[in-house]
């Protein structure tokens, strides 16, 4: 290659770049924006404060309990537990698995079954398992009592959380009247 051919090269090249850069400013001088005073949005945002897991529990129990079980049926109840039914048994009488049974569980204090070790945190949870910490319990274990063995990931459609309650609210002596 001669030196006429390499400059017809780098000819080209900055000719191709001061054709980009001359058409960068023109564009500029043809469409003209007025930069604002300050850049961006404000974005308000609350200020966040902790939460004890005191105040999470009376977060969740304000969920109406009546419009949440009017939602549920037994049948999908059934299905939905069938997740459950690998470490807990519903039958009368059943044995615990890895978990306690939970023949009659709704309106039983928490930790009560006597043939099961419970972890501490669910032996020292001194309430009943009312429709509504079923609710908030099946919402996401962890997370609703600190430190309870149980790891299951929890039930976020509300539908599902409802029928379960009143499939384990049938499967009872004498089941709770529904709110």
């Amino acid at each position: 290659m001669d030196s006429f051919e390499l400059n017809k090269i780098i000819a080209a090249v900055l000719m191709v770049a001061l054709l980009v850069i001359g058409i960068g400013k023109l564009s500029n001088v043809i469409f003209h924006v007025e930069k604002p005073k300050t850049p961006g949005y404000t974005v308000e945002v609350e200020e966040a404060t902790t939460v004890s897991s005191s105040t999470e529990a009376t977060v969740e129990k304000k969920i109406d309990i009546a419009v949440l079980m009017a939602m549920g049926d037994i049948a999908l109840g059934e299905k939905v537990f069938k997740k459950c039914a690998a470490c807990h048994s519903i039958v009368k009488g059943g044995k615990n698995n890895i978990g306690p049974a939970l023949y009659n569980v709704v309106g039983r204090k928490t930790g009560a079954v006597t043939d099961y070790k419970y972890s501490k945190a669910l032996a020292s949870y001194e309430k009943e398992w009312t429709f509504e910490e079923l609710n908030g319990y099946l919402i996401k274990p962890a997370k609703w009592i600190k430190g309870t063995k149980m790891a299951f990931a929890g039930l976020r459609k509300e539908k599902d959380r409802a029928s379960v309650i009143k499939y384990l609210n049938q499967n009872s002596d004498s089941p709770l009247p529904l709110p």
